[in-house]
Parts: C-alpha cells; sequence; structure tokens
C-alpha cells in the first residue's frame, strides 16, 4: 500500500473537519437539531411547515460550497470512474443503507459520537469495516 502523497492534504482536511464540527454543534446548540445529512433530507418528505426553510439552506449549502470552493481553492474536479448506471446504483444502496442504520455516517460519526451514544459508536464501526472490506476487495493491494 502507498500514500498518494500529490492528493494528501491535511490541512485543508483539518480545516474542513473543524467547520463541519462547529456547524454541526452550532445547529445543535442553536437549534436543538442534529446535522445528519440524511436527517435532513429526510425531513423535507413530507415538507413541514416551518421546518423546511433551514433544511433547504444546509442542502443548497452543501451542493454549492465545492462549486465555490473549486474556483477559489484552484482544485480540480474529482475524476469518477463509474458510469451513471453505477452511481445511482451506489446512491440508492447508500440510501438503503442509511435508512436501515437509521443514520448516515455525518449522523452517527459527527453528531452521535460527539453525544456519546452507543448506536452511534456500532454503526460508524460498521461502517469503517465495511468501507476497510469493499476497498479491499475493489482494489486489492498486489506485492
Amino acid at each position: 500500500m502507498s500514500i498518494d502523497w500529490a492528493h494528501f492534504t491535511p490541512g485543508s482536511a483539518f480545516a474542513s473537519s473543524l467547520l463541519i464540527g462547529l456547524a454541526a454543534a452550532w445547529l445543535v446548540l442553536v437549534d436543538g437539531r442534529v446535522l445528519g445529512a440524511s436527517g435532513v433530507l429526510a425531513g423535507l418528505v413530507p415538507p413541514r411547515e416551518r421546518d423546511s426553510g433551514w433544511r433547504v439552506a444546509l442542502l443548497a449549502g452543501l451542493v454549492a460550497a465545492p462549486l465555490i470552493a473549486q474556483p477559489l481553492l484552484h482544485v480540480s474536479a474529482p475524476a469518477l470512474a463509474a458510469n451513471a448506471a453505477t452511481l445511482l446504483a451506489g446512491g440508492v444502496l447508500v440510501g438503503f443503507g442509511t435508512r436501515l442504520g437509521k443514520g448516515c455516517t455525518s449522523g452517527h460519526g459527527v453528531c452521535g459520537l460527539a453525544r456519546l451514544s452507543l448506536r452511534s459508536l456500532a454503526a460508524t464501526a460498521a461502517f469503517t469495516a465495511a468501507g476497510f472490506v469493499t476497498v479491499s476487495i475493489v482494489r486489492p493491494v498486489v506485492g
């Protein structure tokens, strides 16, 4: 195994993690809401009065942020080595897993662990283990 040093960016990873943590803390402290992307999206279907504004704004920010940051930070768009059908199937499977796990990685990993939730600890461990297994199958290390 080797590290792709050209794309290793600990500074931006730290900065973005700090911003996500601050946003999650702000939302829970100010509004009493958990910053889990799947929960935010699920709360829009069906839409509820006086509850959809912040959800739409948060999701719009998730879409807009990389579009704004890309030209400002001079980063190239990631190359996707998959076709549209594979991406769609992956999205459906992630959505199914999110419902099955009662939350997504952001909800469990960032917010749930911060609240010392045992369910979130188990979910995050399962997400991580599944990622390791998937990568070892899809991209095995060749000696």
